[in-house]
């Protein structure tokens, strides 16, 4: 998301946060472009706050309302379909590509040949109550993507340079004439190892201000 919102949409381009639980990554970008006020941040899911749990359309720079998963492809499409002279990013979790809706929009885009359609999968192997590969199988990842007729790449999620790499050629050239989807290998909680690839972080609920001050020093290590 720092990628894109640093160097790659334009004014008409749009990004869905189609796994709405990591929304705080992009109230905060949004704060550092000045869309929204920095004193959000600190009211936070309190009552008749502006940012809640999940993105919502009337947050300025919010396009649509995501965290239920699985739709935020399908509204993509939608945006895709309505204006081919923009690009729409759609970010999605590789735990949500179990629903079936993924799959049907999926169909759609390639029958459409969406060019403009840039899906970007964050493919950390985990989801909310355990390994992938536990839950539900998704490999052969990058097969099951083209043959939904989408031109694929896997890239290393954590390296700036190749995701700005990447996107600078997004969309493909038009007579490729198909959605691109970039498999992201990432790292859930990448940067602070008693995080990193920990269930319990993916719903904690209690948070104190020494856990704060202790993870802020693991980042800035």
């Amino acid at each position: 998301m720092r990628v894109l919102y640093d160097d790659v949409i334009g004014p008409k381009d749009i990004v869905i946060l189609s796994k709405g639980h990591g929304c705080l990554a992009q109230y905060a970008l949004l704060v550092d472009k000045g869309v929204i006020p920095a004193e959000e941040l600190d009211r936070f899911c309190r009552e008749g706050a502006m940012l809640g749990g999940h993105p919502e359309h009337h947050i300025p720079g919010v396009h649509v309302s995501t965290g239920s998963l699985g739709h935020g492809l399908s509204l993509g499409i939608g945006f895709a379909l309505a204006d081919r002279s923009r690009r729409v990013f759609v970010i999605v979790g590789d735990g949500e590509c179990n629903e079936g809706s993924v799959w049907e929009a999926a169909l759609c885009a390639g029958k459409h040949k969406l060019s403009n359609l840039v899906v970007i999968m964050d493919w950390n192997h985990r989801q909310s109550y355990g390994d992938l590969d536990d839950v539900q199988p998704m490999d052969p990842l990058a097969e099951k993507w083209r043959s939904f007729g989408f031109s694929t790449r896997m890239v290393k999620g954590h390296c700036m340079h190749t995701l700005r790499r990447m996107f600078a050629y997004a969309p493909l050239a038009p007579k490729f004439a198909r959605p691109l989807v970039v498999i992201a290998n990432t790292v859930k909680g990448k940067g602070i190892p008693e995080v990193e690839n920990a269930p319990l972080w993916h719903h904690r609920d209690t948070f104190t201000a020494e856990d704060g001050a202790r993870l802020t020093a693991a980042l800035d290590a």
